[in-house]
């Protein structure tokens, strides 16, 4: 199955089945795979090293020996995921041998099934040519509580595409982010989950929130940054109580410990005095009093920002209350 074919197929009832290992699986996979392991991580060590010590019949020997006993567990694992009807595509890393091995069992099964050609690999260079790509972008921007987030979600209810870069990173990007979500995916995934939104989307007028270019620990892919940079940037002006409120809503239920952790990380920006303060307020379950020190740091930390790596045309957006869908009403008329 060539690259063109395998896009088109992924708009439509695909089933993909990544025959890597486990930790290969993990560092990075195509968004949707299954992962069915050919061989697991420590048969693929044992594999590789007769591969480069006794060359290439040996390790395929070897190979079939350590899979041997797993092989119908292998087929049961993929079977739960594929019906007769389904566009039922495999890979592995370079569509080798361990792709083409598995194909010939689902088909000996009773199968219809296709081989990625290029394997992951061949996904991977299409990820990262994906964002070399030029974008129609309006950028949704604002200080630190405007709810940028929520509004966006109001504007993706409503019909417009958009892209949510924190949802992907599993982090709201700000020192309080990590609370509440996820782990992170790995980098590689980050960036798979994103050229993905980014097909399906088409290059539509796509929304982005206005992000630095770190969101946690994963980093957006220079080719869109540099794009995002120079796109409208909507500018939510909300006054500070507004965006206060808008943070106690959104992060003011969470455990004090959590809090405090968070806060912790900012001290050194914050200055010692400030920071135990902070921190005391939050002991004290003064919650909104440590957030306003928090977000007084911010709004300058914002300013800074701006002035080092300012934004394309930016037009101003008076925000009356924190009720997103009215706000996504008004950005789409603008």
């Amino acid at each position: 199955m060539d690259w063109l074919s395998f896009k088109s197929g992924l708009t439509q009832n695909s089933v993909i089945i990544d025959v890597r290992s486990e930790s290969e699986f993990l560092q990075g996979h195509i968004p949707g795979a299954h992962n069915v392991p050919v061989l697991n991580d420590a048969h693929r060590k044992i594999v590789g090293t007769i591969y480069k010590q006794l060359g290439k019949e040996k390790a395929v020997i070897k190979g079939l020996e350590l899979l041997g006993p797993d092989i119908s567990s292998r087929l049961k694992l993929a079977i739960q995921y594929c019906q007769q009807e389904q566009n039922i595509i495999i890979h592995c890393w370079r569509g080798g041998m361990r792709s083409q091995f598995f194909a010939f069992i689902m088909e000996f099964y009773g199968y219809k099934v296709k081989v990625l050609q290029g394997g992951y690999k061949a996904y991977r260079n299409h990820v990262l040519n994906t964002f070399n790509l030029s974008y129609k972008i309006k950028v949704l921007g604002g200080k630190t509580g405007s709810g940028k987030t929520h509004v966006l979600n109001q504007l993706k209810s409503k019909g417009a595409a958009m892209i949510d870069l924190e949802g992907l990173a599993h982090h709201r990007g700000s020192t309080f982010g990590a609370i509440g979500m996820p782990p992170q995916p790995s980098q590689e995934q980050f960036e798979n989950e994103l050229s993905l939104q980014l097909f399906l989307l088409n290059q539509n007028n796509i929304w982005l929130e206005d992000e630095g270019r770190i969101i946690g620990s994963r980093v957006i892919p220079e080719g869109l940054w540099h794009q995002m940079r120079k796109a409208p940037h909507y500018f939510l002006n909300s006054n500070f109580e507004q965006r206060l409120n808008q943070i106690m809503m959104d992060y003011g239920s969470f455990p004090k410990e959590e809090l405090l952790v968070a806060m912790e990380r900012i001290g050194k920006r914050l200055g010692p005095q400030h920071v135990k303060t902070a921190l005391d307020a939050i002991k004290n379950g003064q919650i909104k009093d440590a957030f306003a020190m928090a977000l007084a740091y911010y709004d300058k930390a914002y300013t800074f920002q701006k002035e080092k790596h300012p934004l394309g045309e930016k037009i101003e957006v008076e925000v009356a209350s924190l009720d997103a869908g009215e706000i996504a009403s008004k950005l789409m008329k603008l």
